[in-house]
């Protein structure tokens, strides 16, 4: 599985409902499972965006699908973002052949 950063903006339409229902910040998580992904960590932060998700994704096909699904509610802005993990940076600058996860 590929990660992905995903970082989100509540619309106007978002925070009225994230307020008059917390729980649907868990519902949200078991809906990108079941267009196959899993969120492995999610933050709520100051500045710029709301929300900060680690999703992990078999590929840019159902993450891009998540992504538009989730944006097209009207409930936030979305912006994802592949990441690669530090070791794998440094072993691709060295000119080594990524292992197969």
């Amino acid at each position: 599985m590929a990660t992905y950063i995903m970082m989100s903006t509540l619309t106007d339409e978002g925070r009225k409902t994230l307020k008059e229902r917390p729980e649907r910040l868990k519902e949200v998580n078991k809906e990108v499972e079941a267009m196959g992904a899993k969120v492995v960590s999610q933050f709520a932060v100051l500045g710029g965006y709301d929300f900060v998700n680690i999703i992990d994704a078999p590929s840019n096909e159902v993450m891009s699908r998540i992504s538009m699904e989730l944006g097209s509610r009207g409930t936030i802005k979305v912006t994802t973002y592949p990441a690669m993990e530090i070791n794998a940076f440094v072993d691709m600058l060295q000119g080594k052949v990524p292992s197969a996860n």
